[in-house]
């Protein structure tokens, strides 16, 4: 997670994990649906919009901004190409931002403690509101956003949001909440640094101070004065505990009590009775599930206890069993414990596969085999179907950006390691499928190699799909179209694929090939052969032996590559291979 700083540490929120002891004896959550869904996740803010203007820290006027009604059903079809099952919508739930809907009864937040001019959707200023830069009418924003959830059933698809769990904007206030809820922080002991029954925690006898070197050097800077009120200072919410966070500390957010208490170095758990914060969170859950929500994708889960996921999941699934629940996850050492004790449905493979991939796609000496080796057979095993690949979201570099490849194409075989390699589910991020470069200083992010989150924003390929709202692509370059169209292949061999969903794995080695992976997904019903070349300047050219198990007492009659519907030659189990460089094959045979 890299949302509100490009250069901040989670090194502190993961010790709290490290601490934490996972239960022997209990199984990983079974999930009572197709494993290998794809997720698309876009934000509403940006997906629509047709401006493109792209003014550094423009306003919204000068920039744009998307809309629930700009997600129609001719958006919808677009996205369905990608054999689609679930659409992430970031940024629904209200933040803090510098946009004046005061006249709404809104209150425009302070520039020195909030990042960039919409700013982070992770910096939630009400949990039971929607964003009003989404609405048309923000007086019924919330109509709104419920017709966006039906629009979006109506097509067969289901809706997944943020829940931001462990962190508030400091502005935090609800003005939407229903009459029976208390505030957090309303009935909070600030004289003391921690107390059981408080939802914050202090720094008493001090102010907070806003961070040195935080001013802004552009059209922002006129209203920042360097001060916020705040008395005592909260706990910053990636867990620093000083008066004056650091600039590349999130700031602009303060840290929620789930019953830990952080002293001399230590970590006390005081969750017996049940800290306030967790029903609360509990009825925010419900609150969003009633509203016809399918799922959440839980932010930086690791910094809340996973005791707290123990026992809120299956709270919530009583309002829907069907309901799916996405952990942010960056330590293999506990992926495991989220699963089994913490109910979790899936998990990110960030640290794991993402990271392996994208050292190939990159061209770096460190790249090896044995990283996507170590996944399947170590680190993920026995819960491999509950973990979500992806190679972009709103964290990481654009693939085809200058740091990254800044080239889509070459993304594509580790793209089809990704889609083929587990059970679980294949995440893409708007704008990934045309090649999106993320380029462009927005404001607080910089060039940064991202698509903003901070800032209002035009998305240049994307918006050539878009066609001022006509969703058919009729802008997209040659080589766009033929980007897409490689996203609308890859998606529909995995989505009809029972090798991917339910197949036995087995390695194949190719020796003298250091750049290159192969492997067989097979069940009764359908045998693959996936090979990805990673090599930009070699071809790889081998022959490879199916294993007996893999046949499953049937010869190969045919052999098709699914990507191209070209005829792959093979003799009795031998197979044939000639894979171009930074390209890859899925085999049916």
């Amino acid at each position: 997670m890299r949302k509100f700083s490009a250069n901040f540490s989670f090194a502190v929120g993961l010790l709290v994990l490290m601490m934490m002891s996972c239960k022997e004896n209990q199984q990983p959550n079974t999930v009572d649906k197709k494993d290998n869904i794809i997720i698309y996740q876009l934000l509403p803010r940006l997906f629509g919009n047709t401006n493109a203007s792209n003014k550094p820290f423009g306003t919204i006027v000068e920039n744009g901004c998307g809309k629930f009604n700009d997600i129609n059903d001719k958006a919808l079809d677009g996205l369905k190409e990608l054999n689609v099952d679930y659409v992430w919508y970031t940024g629904v739930i209200a933040h803090a931002s510098l946009t004046d809907y005061s006249k709404h009864g809104i209150p425009t937040g302070d520039a020195d403690v909030v990042k960039g001019r919409a700013g982070s959707p992770y910096a939630i200023r009400d949990y039971y509101d929607v964003d009003p830069d989404l609405a048309v009418d923000v007086n019924k924003r919330m109509a709104e956003f419920e017709a966006l959830v039906q629009r979006t059933h109506n097509k067969g698809l289901k809706v997944l949001i943020d829940f931001v769990p462990n962190h508030v904007a400091r502005s935090y206030q609800s003005f939407a909440k229903p009459k029976n809820v208390v505030d957090f922080g309303a009935t909070d002991d600030k004289t003391v640094a921690y107390k059981a029954t408080n939802d914050f925690y202090y720094i008493p006898g001090q102010d907070f101070k806003v961070p040195a070197n935080s001013k802004s050097d552009g059209p922002l800077a006129v209203l920042q004065d360097g001060k916020f009120a705040e008395s005592p200072a909260k706990a910053t919410g990636n867990n620093v505990f000083a008066a004056q966070p650091s600039v590349n500390d999130w700031y602009e957010t303060v840290k929620l009590n789930y019953g830990i208490e952080f002293k001399d170095g230590k970590e006390i758990k005081h969750l017996t009775p049940m800290p306030p914060v967790w029903l609360k969170m509990k009825d925010i859950l419900v609150y969003w599930a009633e509203k016809g929500v399918d799922g959440f994708r839980c932010d930086v889960a690791e910094m809340v206890p996973v005791e707290f996921w123990s026992w809120v999941i299956p709270e919530v699934k009583k309002v829907n069993p069907k309901l799916i629940f996405i952990g942010e996850a960056y330590n293999p050492t506990v992926y495991q414990q989220y699963v089994t004790q913490g109910k979790f449905d899936y998990l990110y493979d960030k640290v794991g596969l993402y990271d392996g991939l994208k050292r190939f796609i990159k061209d770096e000496p460190a790249a090896k085999v044995s990283d996507i080796q170590h996944v399947w057979q170590k680190e993920s095993v026995g819960f491999d179907e509950h973990m979500l690949r992806f190679l972009e979201n709103h964290d990481e570099e654009r693939i085809a950006s200058k740091g990254f490849a800044g080239d889509a194409k070459l993304a594509f075989p580790a793209m089809v390691i990704s889609a083929t390699l587990g059970k679980g589910p294949l995440m893409l991020y708007f704008g990934q499928e045309v090649g999106e470069p993320g380029a462009g200083k927005e404001g607080f992010g910089g060039d940064d190699n991202r698509t903003t989150i901070f800032d209002y924003w035009g998305v240049p390929n994307h918006q050539r799909w878009l066609n001022n709202g006509a969703f058919d692509g009729a802008k997209l370059t040659p080589t766009e179209k033929q980007t897409r169209d490689f996203y609308k292949k890859l998606t529909s061999i995995r989505a009809g694929s029972d090798a991917i969903t339910n197949g036995a794995m087995l390695e194949l080695p190719l020796t003298g090939f250091a750049k290159a992976y192969a492997y067989v997904r097979y069940t009764k019903n359908q045998r693959l052969l996936v090979v990805a070349n990673f090599d930009r300047s070699k071809s790889l050219t081998a022959t490879v032996n199916i294993p007996t198990n893999a046949l499953a007492g049937s010869k190969i009659s045919t052999a098709k590559d699914l990507l191209t519907d070209k005829d792959v030659s093979f003799s009795n189990s031998t197979m044939n291979l000639k894979v171009a460089p930074s390209s890859s094959q899925i085999i049916q045979f």
